[in-house]
């Protein structure tokens, strides 16, 4: 979760990466010797990233193969492609050791354009590309059923990682089955959307504009087939920008309209849409997490406010799920209290005016 970004933290270039790009760079690539790269940071992944001063510009990407679906990134990028989505090219990729050359889509991430007041031309354009996504041949070969036990195991990551590990809240009998009825809703809630292609963490910080002022994306390797909502939650709830409930409301009736979605339907999807960023929120609760405790990427504690405001809105809105809402203000909103990093769950996303 959280795609290429400005240059940052220190890497250090392997060398045996830059003796292999001295070899594989395509004819007609110049580029001046010794090979230059430049450290982009990194995102939640293992992934680590270099820019190379060559022409056209292209990126070096060291991906451990034991922890980075290469293979998948490749894959799932020829359909993507074929499907029109704006996807970089790979130009070379060493799978036993995990090195990719890529085409540079540029920095122009869309997080950046979202400060700066692009906010209509950066979601048109992200809802557009959105439906070229959910049009590509779900080909079970290539993008894997997204089911209950795969929602369920990302789900579990709340209790352990969020709940127990950065809490230490143990939750007692009912709470576990207070959780569990949750658990079970949210899933049986997914498996009744239309299943399509799903990018899975199609959000600001894996979209980027090209020269060309295109839309691109990245970070599609663990694409799926799963529930219709999953992506639009992703962009709308985004984890790291949020945006107001009648913009929001404006973007949810022009990805019905496009989809052709009855209107005696609409109130059905909006529940679905609610639920799906539900699942979505709980596990992103539990990466976050991760990555502060296992990882020591302590950037992702500032992010958690504005996805407990994201669990605490939907919860509460709805009948099925007031309960852990009520559960989750009393148990858990003290302990985050008191926390260093935590800020104020209601104020969490929220701009100042211009």
């Amino acid at each position: 979760m959280g795609g290429l970004r400005k240059p940052g933290e220190f890497m250090s270039v392997p060398q045996h990466l830059t003796d292999w790009l001295d070899r594989f760079l395509p004819p007609g690539f110049e580029a001046p010797r010794p090979l230059k790269l430049d450290p982009l940071s990194g995102d939640a992944g293992f992934r680590r990233y270099f820019r190379l001063a060559c022409a056209p510009p292209v990126l070096a990407t060291h991906a451990p193969p034991e922890h980075e679906n290469n293979s998948g990134f490749v894959l799932k990028g020829l359909a993507l492609a074929r499907a029109g989505v704006r996807v970089p090219r790979v130009y070379a990729v060493d799978y036993s050791r995990g090195f990719l050359l890529q085409e540079d889509l540029g920095s122009e991430l869309m997080a950046t354009l979202l400060q700066v007041g692009a906010e209509e031309r950066c979601y048109r354009q992200a809802l557009a590309t959105l439906a070229q996504i959910q049009a590509a041949a779900p080909d079970p070969a290539c993008f894997p059923a997204y089911d209950a036990a795969s929602l369920e195991a990302e789900m579990a990551l709340f209790p352990r990682w969020f709940l127990g590990e950065l809490l230490g809240i143990r939750p007692d009998a009912e709470a576990r089955r207070l959780i569990a009825a949750l658990f079970a809703l949210l899933i049986d809630s997914a498996a009744q959307q239309p299943q399509v292609v799903v990018h899975r963490d199609y959000h600001s910080r894996n979209l980027l504009f090209d020269a060309d002022g295109k839309l691109g994306v990245v970070d599609f390797q663990d694409a799926v087939c799963g529930p219709a909502t999953y992506d639009l939650v992703s962009l709308l709830r985004d984890c790291y920008y949020r945006l107001d409930a009648a913009t929001l409301d404006r973007h949810l009736a022009s990805y019905c309209d496009a989809a052709g979605v009855p209107a005696r339907e609409r109130q059905q999807w909006r529940t679905w849409f609610d639920l799906m960023g539900l699942q979505r929120h709980i596990k992103v609760l539990g990466i976050f997490s991760r990555l502060w405790l296992r990882d020591g990427k302590a950037r992702y504690l500032d992010d958690l406010p504005l996805v407990i405001r994201y669990v605490l809105e939907v919860a509460g809105t709805h009948r099925e799920t007031r309960d852990f809402a009520d559960w989750f203000a009393a148990r858990v909103l003290p302990a985050l209290g008191t926390r260093p990093w935590y800020r104020d769950w209601r104020t969490a996303g929220a701009r100042c005016a211009p």
